[in-house]
């Protein structure tokens, strides 16, 4: 692997970061970027993390040829939030979008029409930028209708919606295209992804895979199920029911969407392949939180949070620490793992850095290009990490060094407790040792405070009843 040298230029307002070797120099040689971030999925949902009721072979076989990441964290416990922090670089103390919030009869309120995203940095960059699977961070027609960002997309835009696999319409570009009710979304969704990849094969791109795999409703293709049906008969009589048709024997196809999404992945990687641009393109995987407990779906049966504590909604391990597999063929080290604290609001600097595009200075994100380079001893580390989310009493959370600090009850009181958990020795987070260490205690409060910026569409407080009409 060429030794990269970075320089460091500083013009008002910005940050651009130059490769003065390796990629970089030729405009024609930056990587193609694919980033495919699941829906639900837990820190133990792939089997490269842990799984054993399933296996995942094909996402097995991209952290063999790449880096797996064992402290990563999502930008938030829930969809919108997640997806918000990942296309702008901020965290939610910081974030335009901290929680979910509804349109109807389609879609989740705009983000504002000037704000700074991944696809519309990269394509100033000269990317050609898609989105494939789910947007829900602005209505169709909005100010932040995907196609204010990216330059195609096909998908479902409402994450709501997005709970049934078997929907009436999705939307290519600007276009409601209509569905029959019965044909599964995930294949045509997936199928679309490649054309994409296909028709770029030529150019520099940046393919962001929303996927819904393994989200809601537990919706899958009898072929995929039925393999698992044998293997769980003791959920034969279990029934799943959220949106869309109800299904027998959960279990077994929550198994089976894995299976088809993770198949889907080897075939981003063959078709990678087959155009020759394997070498030159970067291939990502996370997850937008921690496991759900919907349609059926049993985190406690798979051991979808590994051994976290929590699962989505929750601001404990299990809600936010998702898997990260990275992979870039002759640039990332083969078969090789990083305990580098970051996040998904990392992403937009690091695709910065990897396009050669402007980042703004005023981002949370750090590059992680030295870390996937296999230069960990360059890699800036974050002072500490910070979520704030306002369901469920009201909850904010700071990682820093190998502590966890978590506040509940917020609406309920400013002051109530901070927990303080040592992750080094208590990675479950069932030992508060906050008494023991008064000093971590203030230290966490400082940081919250420093971290959270006053938002007039996010408040903590007590929630006030709606008047009956």
């Amino acid at each position: 692997m060429p030794n990269k040298i970075l320089t460091l230029l500083c013009v008002p307002c910005f940050c651009l970061l130059i490769l003065e070797s390796g990629f970089g120099q030729d405009q024609n040689s930056r990587p193609n970027i694919v980033y495919i971030l699941l829906d639900d999925a837990g820190f133990g949902d792939l089997s490269c993390y842990g799984q054993e009721k399933f296996s995942t072979p094909n996402i097995d076989r991209m952290a063999m040829q790449g880096m797996k990441f064992s402290q990563h964290y999502a930008g938030s416990t829930v969809c919108a939030p997640t997806r918000c922090c990942l296309m702008t670089g901020v965290h939610t103390g910081h974030a335009f979008v901290r929680g979910n919030r509804e349109v109807k009869p389609e879609g989740q309120a705009e983000m504002p029409g000037d704000i700074v995203t991944i696809p519309r940095l990269l394509r100033k960059a000269g990317y050609q930028t898609g989105c494939f699977g789910k947007w829900g961070l602005g209505a169709p027609g909005s100010a932040s209708d995907p196609m204010e960002h990216f330059d195609e997309f096909f998908g479902y835009n409402c994450q709501r919606l997005a709970h049934n696999y078997y929907p009436t319409h999705l939307w290519k570009n600007r276009e409601k295209v209509a569905m029959d009710g019965q044909t599964h979304s995930s294949p045509v969704i997936h199928e679309a992804s490649l054309e994409f990849i296909r028709k770029n094969r030529d150019r520099p791109f940046f393919a962001f895979l929303s996927v819904t795999i393994p989200h809601a409703a537990m919706h899958v293709p009898a072929s995929y199920s039925q393999p698992f049906e044998s293997k769980f008969p003791q959920f034969a009589d279990k029934i799943g029911k959220y949106k869309g048709p109800e299904v027998k024997n959960p279990i077994a196809a929550f198994a089976g969407m894995m299976t088809l999404m993770d198949e889907q992945v080897g075939e981003i990687l063959a078709l990678l392949k087959e155009l020759d641009i394997d070498e030159n393109t970067v291939v990502m995987l996370s997850s937008d939180n921690g496991p759900h407990k919907e349609g059926g779906h049993d985190p406690l049966f798979f051991d979808s949070n590994g051994p976290l504590r929590g699962h989505k909604r929750d601001l404990y391990e299990g809600g936010i620490r998702v898997p990260l597999i990275a992979r870039w063929p002759g640039m990332i080290p083969e078969n090789s793992s990083s305990d580098h604290i970051s996040a998904h609001w990392d992403m937009l600097p690091t695709f910065c850095e990897l396009a050669q595009a402007e980042v703004p200075f005023e981002r949370d994100g750090i590059s992680m290009v030295q870390e996937l380079l296999g230069h960990s001893a360059k890699q800036k580390k974050h002072p500490f990490l910070y979520w704030e989310f306002y369901e469920q009493g009201g909850k904010k959370a700071v990682r820093f060094d190998q502590y966890k600090a978590i506040q509940l009850n917020i609406n309920r009181s400013s002051n109530s407790p901070i927990a303080i958990y040592d992750l080094s020795k208590d990675i479950q987070e069932t030992q508060d040792v906050s008494r023991n260490h008064p000093e971590l205690v203030k230290k966490a409060e400082a940081m919250m405070q420093q971290a959270h910026t006053a938002s007039p569409l996010w408040k903590f407080g007590p929630r006030k009843k709606k008047k009956r009409k």
